[in-house]
């Protein structure tokens, strides 16, 4: 067990009084950016403070009270920032939302919280409202943030932000000091926000996380590595997840520095480039796709480029983490390193828009080792962080000088760990969940008799005090030979290759391990160019034999690091298969934040999980789909399944040394 203080160690407020401290004791200091038009526009904390006060007076007086929730819906926007603050100010509770659900999946949200008031982005999100509101009669209120597309909408209670704020003046001129008497009136035990959960299993859960578990999480991350007001960083994850409400919302808050809002999805990338965010945080899906980028790009590069970046590769993978963690390391590597951080490492983050991070986190999901070493032999900090919704997603933090490939690092502060008998982690302390929206039953299931958050997960600590996470427990099985069977372990080393998008292993009570195979389109469809290899879409990229025969050299590397790997020898990977479509969240198989619905996709690919372990050598399909305007068809094709070369353990040594 492990303890790192407790919730007295936090001092206790609120959002909205945080803000008030920024924009009394720093008024001019930028709070907030959004590029529009291509020009970054400013919020200092002042004017910030002013929008968020009269946005509060706008609800008050269209009859937003404590208690209320307020759905949030659409990309990152100062605004839609501003939207969550104003509801708390009234002691309400902002709901936020995933911006790509369709109207169907935001309808169980919107009738659970019982939601009559909503602050959607655009249009499109006002469309969707207006769309449910014949199935939901009490969502009366409807405030958009962007004008464009919106004059001829005449919705009775749909009113623009402007309209919003003009409401709020005149509010406010006639309750004088209304705003401050509000904000005083919050408490540190109010809940602050609902996260619904993405619903991996069932129907999605609220998360009803108070104003002191989520500044205590805040705090402690602030301490740990230092953030001050001087950070940068960039808001494009979805608001309605754990993670960006950490980042982009407490720690903003608590540490003061500036956030900014990118133009659109698309932009992310020339963003973070103009930007240069000195603290970045991203699920492992993101760093994978810079990965994936990087290897395209060397593919197309002229061959003195590409022998360059290999030698400096070679470097960076002996000694970069040791130099990142300040090790000894001898002159002549630390020389060889320098050299290539001029050449090769700094123009790489440069290009990924990473050159001026001080400190990095990913979470969300295990992140392969592989591609956790690569950010950190090229000289970015980049540091795990575990915890889930329940916890506000701040249970173990990474300390610098401390970081372990395999582990998620300590308790964080405020946290207490412990294992169960079972093998599941089970988390106390500053960041737990205060409840389920109108759950109770569900809350009692999640906290045992002594007050411990059951994470689902099933993890080690070793002898340094760092957790290691196995797996979800539910997820953790047995081979028929007896073997530790961990998917998700298995998935992120065939995920780390560019050329796999996603992966989904079986072989829980089975003999051996086979697997579903996602290729990454534009990684596969760019070497398929360069092989003058035609193919017509991605049914038919992913049939090809030069493209089966490339992933079955992936799945027999990730097969020769299993075996020389304790405990994970018998669960390679035997037979695998690669998938004719995409694996979607419209199409049910992954959640909105892309962990893999393993349960449904077992029932829907049925048939092919039978013809992997019957041992066939093909088997048609046909498969449902959806398509982005929300027409349905059909998807078919014959699919071949291969077999995979398993290595013995002292084979895979020996190979390894060999190598």
């Amino acid at each position: 067990m492990q303890h790192n203080g407790d919730k007295g160690t936090f001092m206790a407020t609120t959002f909205p009084s945080l803000l008030l401290r920024h924009a009394a004791e720093r008024p001019q200091a930028p709070a907030m950016r959004e590029k529009e038009y291509g020009i970054w526009q400013t919020w200092s904390w002042a004017q910030a403070a002013q929008e968020v006060r009269w946005m509060t007076g706008g609800l008050a007086a269209l009859g937003f009270g404590a208690g209320a929730n307020l759905a949030i819906i659409g990309d990152n926007r100062p605004h839609l920032y501003m939207a969550f603050l104003a509801a708390q100010s009234l002691r309400g509770v902002p709901v936020p939302m995933y911006q790509d659900a369709v109207a169907a999946e935001m309808a169980f949200v919107l009738e659970d919280a019982e939601i009559r008031f909503a602050f959607a982005e655009d249009q499109e999100q006002v469309d969707k409202l207006l769309e449910l509101r014949a199935s939901l009669p009490g969502l009366t209120h409807i405030i958009y943030d962007d004008p464009r597309g919106m004059r001829n909408y005449r919705a009775e209670g749909l009113i623009s932000v402007e309209q919003l704020f003009e409401l709020g003046r005149r509010y406010e001129q006639d309750h004088p000091g209304f705003f401050d008497a509000a904000v005083a009136q919050v408490q540190p035990d109010d809940v602050a926000v609902i996260l619904y959960t993405s619903g991996t299993t069932g129907r999605p859960k609220g998360v009803c996380q108070t104003h002191a578990s989520f500044i205590g999480a805040a705090e402690g991350g602030v301490r740990v590595d230092g953030l001050n007001a001087s950070d940068n960083v960039i808001c494009y994850l979805p608001p309605a997840w754990v993670g960006d409400y950490l980042f982009s919302v407490a720690q903003w808050l608590v540490a003061g520095f500036t956030i900014n809002c990118p133009e659109s999805a698309a932009t992310v990338n020339i963003d973070l480039r103009e930007i240069g965010p000195t603290y970045y945080f991203a699920p492992p899906r993101v760093f994978e796709g810079m990965l994936t980028s990087v290897s395209i790009r060397m593919e197309d590069a002229a061959r003195f480029k590409q022998k360059m970046h290999a030698r400096f590769m070679d470097v960076a993978r002996r000694v970069g983490s040791d130099i990142l963690d300040g090790k000894p390391v001898g002159l002549g590597d630390r020389l060889m390193y320098a050299l290539g951080n001029v050449l090769v490492y700094g123009p790489l983050k440069n290009a990924m828009g990473l050159s001026r991070i001080r400190v990095a986190y990913t979470a969300g999901a295990a992140i392969g080792p592989e591609l956790f070493r690569f950010f950190r032999s090229i000289g970015i900090n980049l540091k795990q962080l575990y915890g889930q919704t329940e916890t506000c997603a701040y249970v173990c933090i990474q300390q610098n000088g401390r970081v372990k490939l395999h582990t998620v690092g300590e308790a964080a502060p405020g946290v207490e760990l412990k294992i169960a008998d079972s093998g599941e982690v089970l988390v106390k302390g500053v960041s737990v969940l205060k409840e389920y929206y109108k759950r109770p039953d569900a809350t009692a299931e999640v906290i045992d008799e002594n007050g411990y958050f059951r994470t689902g997960d099933a993890g080690v600590i070793d002898h340094d005090g760092h957790l290691r996470i196995i797996d979800r427990a539910k997820d953790v099985g047995r081979m028929a030979t007896g073997a530790m069977f961990a998917p998700n372990y298995i998935e992120n080393k065939l995920k780390f290759f560019p050329q796999i998008k996603e992966a989904v292993c079986f072989g829980n009570g089975k003999d051996k391990v086979c697997a579903f195979v996602n290729i990454d389109f534009e990684a596969v469809g760019n070497w398929a160019e360069r092989q003058n290899l035609p193919y017509s879409g991605y049914v038919d990229l992913a049939a090809k034999p030069q493209v089966l025969e490339m992933v079955k050299e992936c799945v027999e590397k990730v097969n020769a690091t299993l075996a020389a790997e304790e405990g994970m020898e018998g669960t390679q990977i035997a037979r695998f298969l690669v998938l004719h479509k995409e694996l979607d969240p419209d199409d049910d198989e992954l959640t909105r934040t892309r962990k893999v619905r393993r349960g449904f996709i077992a029932d829907k690919y049925g048939v092919l999980i039978d013809a992997l372990y019957a041992g066939l050598g093909e088997q048609f399909i046909e498969t449902a789909v959806k398509f982005e305007d929300g027409r349905t068809g059909k998807v078919s094709a014959t699919l071949k399944i291969l077999d995979a070369k398993t290595f013995a353990p002292q084979a895979a040594a020996t190979q390894r040394e060999a190598a």
